[in-house]
């Protein structure tokens, strides 16, 4: 563990206290750097290959020069993560963070950083208003270019990975689960303890809870959001990151049709919202009896759990479902 570190601390064996979120601000965040220092992210290689000739000048300067090339950016981009965050919320949060709370995360910048890069955040600090304006707009139109024509790819790690860590909890326990997150975290007694470069904290989150969040974006390390308003959390890398992780995906239908089946293989990925044997027969343009046979076969394999809604039935993928997802992916 490093030499500093933040503790969550939660009540014992409270798996109530724990929840998974999403966050596309912090991968929007991340990636930006990314931009900034390809070199140091040879995981997105296969990405960076695929945007490096779309990237919003205009408006990718400006989140470079909000979020800079490491260490702490602007709590305001990733303040929420939540199970159902979509990007669409994530924008719409962002253009309605309080004027106060962009001052505040902007003063942080302020202080490190420098030169002409510090008098344009001071500027932007001034009209916060004004600033949190051009800073959505900027992180709209880099969203739309860069993570929106691979979302589908991102999100499916993103909850493959929520997946596998939940069945982990019920088969290991918490503080099972919480080992296996990162080398630099672990369960102590009471608390998820995340060894850190520079900063030191101890948290109670017996009140809260504490937000687990899956990063693609994020590299190698751990990163913590411990100051209110901002919900306790700890962004750790999600499991199955390779380079090739952006392929579109009738690749990915197809490296997973090889193991499945074509059929079986575009029902079990579009399987991460529940649906209805005639939503999955009339989406995969199959004859209702033979989507139902196909989901016979998944359901047995447990891949997809059907449950019943009243007078429907509706399936999703179970977590070794979205485990064989994201490996694929």
């Amino acid at each position: 563990m490093d030499r500093n570190h933040v503790d969550f601390r939660l009540a014992p064996d409270d798996i109530s206290a724990i929840r998974f979120g999403v966050s596309p601000g912090h991968e929007l965040c991340h990636a930006v750097r990314v931009l900034q220092r390809p070199a140091d992210h040879p995981l997105q290689w296969g990405w960076l290959r695929s945007v490096r000739d779309r990237v919003p000048r205009e408006a990718f300067d400006l989140l470079a020069l909000v979020i800079g090339a490491e260490g702490y950016f602007p709590d305001f981009f990733t303040a929420t993560p939540s199970w159902d965050m979509t990007p669409d919320d994530e924008a719409e949060r962002l253009r309605a963070v309080a004027p106060e709370l962009v001052q505040a995360d902007l003063a942080k910048m302020i202080l490190r950083s420098t030169g002409t890069r510090q008098a344009a955040i001071t500027r932007m600090r001034d009209q916060p208003e004004r600033a949190r304006e051009v800073i959505a707009d900027a992180w709209a139109d880099a969203w739309a270019a860069l993570l929106a024509p691979v979302w589908v790819q991102l999100e499916r790690l993103l909850r493959a990975d929520i997946a596998v860590r939940s069945r982990r909890v019920a088969t290991e326990g918490l503080a099972g689960m919480v080992a296996t997150l990162h080398r630099t975290v672990e369960w102590n007694g009471d608390a998820v303890r995340v060894g850190m470069r520079m900063h030191s904290e101890v948290l109670d989150c017996r009140g809260s809870g504490l937000v687990l969040v899956p990063s693609v974006f994020g590299g190698q390390r751990c990163a913590v959001l411990t100051e209110p308003p901002a919900q306790p959390t700890l962004f750790y890398p999600a499991h199955g990151v390779t380079e090739t992780w952006s392929r579109d995906p009738e690749a990915s239908e197809r490296a997973l049709g090889a193991l499945v089946g074509p059929a079986r293989a575009g029902i079990l990925l579009a399987a991460h919202e529940p649906r209805t044997t005639s939503q999955v027969a009339a989406d995969a343009a199959l004859a209702i009896s033979t989507a139902s046979h196909h989901l016979t076969v998944l359901r047995d394999a447990g891949l997809v759990v059907s449950t019943r809604d009243g007078a429907r039935v509706l399936h999703l993928r179970t977590p070794l479902g979205e485990a064989m997802v994201g490996a694929v992916l």
